[in-house]
């Protein structure tokens, strides 16, 4: 007997906000990239070019994020049964992908420079890089609500996060460079602004991944949900587990439960998918009750 039970809903209210979030976010970095982009070549500034590049990777994972919340609201269809939300892990994992790639023609580029250094405008350099602070700050302040609640704003508010780290260690370097007069600060900025962007993107390509791999929730010990499955009135067993989300803020399980003779189906299902939504905040459930092993159980997955 196999049986569904869903506690879960569509939260459009917090699509719209993503949206209003990831749309005036957008509009920010976008209208400052071109700014950045030329004070970098006016003034010969890999800090700024750095720091531009960073705000090209916000503008470009701004636009597919937003995309991204509007077709995660389409609906399910013959070909897509669980519809669109996973292009939202797509988008963030491409985001990732992006601003690495970034970063490591920085560090290239960085360690060129170091070895020859060349002079830098250090006064332009400080106007560009406090502007684009500002801009950052208004960004994350809008994005910051939106980041604890989808992946894909999470992605964009790290991306917008690093680049305000990237404008204040370019205003200190300009700062710098215009006491000492050394201009091998400008790479050295360069490249640190590229190292301290490289960990945490990683960390959010890591978690794309694991979804995009179907693997169990981070939040959820698998051996004690077995355990308390296992534990409710009339099970014997419980195999062929599996859990998974399609985006970061759900999960999927499906499951094989033997249990004994005598014992109500329809209990059965009820008790272990109440444990379930109260104990693990799993709320789209698939059970198959079985009152004897399947003759396959060893060679099924757990």
């Amino acid at each position: 007997m196999a049986a569904h039970d869903h506690h879960h809903g569509h939260h459009h209210h917090g699509a719209d906000a993503n949206t209003r979030q990831l749309a005036i976010a957008l509009a920010l970095t976008s209208g400052f990239l071109l700014v950045e982009a030329l004070g970098a070549w006016l003034f010969d500034s890999l800090a700024l070019l750095s720091d531009a590049a960073h705000m090209l990777t916000d503008s470009a994972g701004l636009a597919i994020a937003l995309a991204a919340v509007k077709l995660g609201r389409l609906p399910a269809d013959s070909r897509r049964t669980f519809g669109y939300r996973r292009f939202e892990i797509l988008a963030a994992a491409f985001n990732a992908v992006l601003l690495l790639q970034v970063a490591a023609f920085v560090l290239i580029e960085g360690v060129g420079r170091l070895i020859a250094p060349r002079p830098v405008e250090s006064t332009g350099m400080l106007l560009v890089a406090f502007a684009g602070l500002v801009v950052n700050l208004i960004a994350m302040r809008v994005l910051a609500s939106g980041a604890a609640h989808s992946i894909n704003v999470k992605g964009a508010y790290l991306e917008v996060w690093a680049d305000m780290l990237g404008s204040l260690g370019v205003i200190g370097a300009a700062l710098a460079i215009r006491v000492t007069g050394a201009n091998w600060i400008d790479p050295l900025t360069g490249i640190a602004i590229a190292l301290w962007v490289v960990p945490r993107t990683w960390s959010l390509l890591r978690d794309t991944t694991h979804i995009l791999l179907e693997g169990v929730p981070p939040e959820i010990d698998l051996d004690a949900l077995r355990a308390a499955m296992t534990g409710c009135a009339g099970v014997i067993s419980v195999h062929d587990l599996h859990i998974w989300s399609v985006t970061n803020h759900d999960s999927n399980l499906t499951a094989h439960v033997e249990i004994g003779a005598g014992s109500d189906p329809d209990t059965v299902r009820r008790a272990i998918a109440a444990l379930l939504i109260e104990n693990f905040s799993i709320g789209h459930v698939t059970l198959q009750l079985e009152s004897e092993a399947c003759a396959d159980r060893d060679q099924l997955h757990a």
